[in-house]
């Protein structure tokens, strides 16, 4: 049964480990696809605290820095009954610097397109997001952009989500659902 599930909130707000904790009904079946580029040794520590976080959890791991259609067929041509998505933020952030021309209308389109393979997908999707609006309007036209497209892949997929849930200071609220 497909089921797609957001997990949004601020950074450092809980939203890996609760997303985490929505698949354990799928110990066997679970796939983390990880989109972060590794490009600095504090971005590799973080990588490590999440990869010792799911140590000998039952985990597959796919890393797909872009191409998230495809990371979620792979999955599900391993029998996956839940993928967590983590995270759409860095997904976002390496969209952008791959594509100069990147803007809130192609991100609309690429967004589209991961909602035709999220509602293929034969189980449930949890996909992590930040929420990056809530501050104040960015100086420079690259940091609004980001923040824009993350806006309206939030609202696009939440739209077509079962649940939304908001994590704030570690504590997940159910918004949708």
């Amino acid at each position: 049964m497909n089921k797609i599930i957001l997990v949004t909130g601020g950074a450092r707000s809980g939203k890996s480990t609760f997303s985490e904790s929505l698949t354990d009904a799928f110990r066997t079946k679970r796939f983390y696809i990880a989109t972060a580029h590794i490009f600095d040794e504090e971005m590799r520590s973080r990588v490590e605290l999440h990869q010792a976080r799911r140590a000998g959890q039952g985990w597959t791991t796919l890393e797909e820095e872009y191409d998230l259609t495809a990371a979620l067929a792979k999955a599900a041509d391993q029998g996956a009954e839940a993928v967590l998505v983590d995270c759409l933020t860095v997904w976002i952030n390496n969209l952008l610097f791959r594509d100069p021309d990147f803007s809130e209308g192609k991100m609309a389109e690429t967004a589209e397109d991961l909602i035709v393979s999220l509602k293929k997908f034969p189980g449930t999707v949890i996909l992590v997001l930040n929420e990056v609006g809530m501050g104040i309007v960015p100086e420079n036209q690259l940091a609004r952009t980001f923040r824009d497209c993350s806006g309206r892949c939030g609202q696009m997929i939440a739209a077509v989500a079962d649940e939304v849930w908001l994590c704030v200071c570690g504590i997940p609220m159910k918004i949708k659902g």
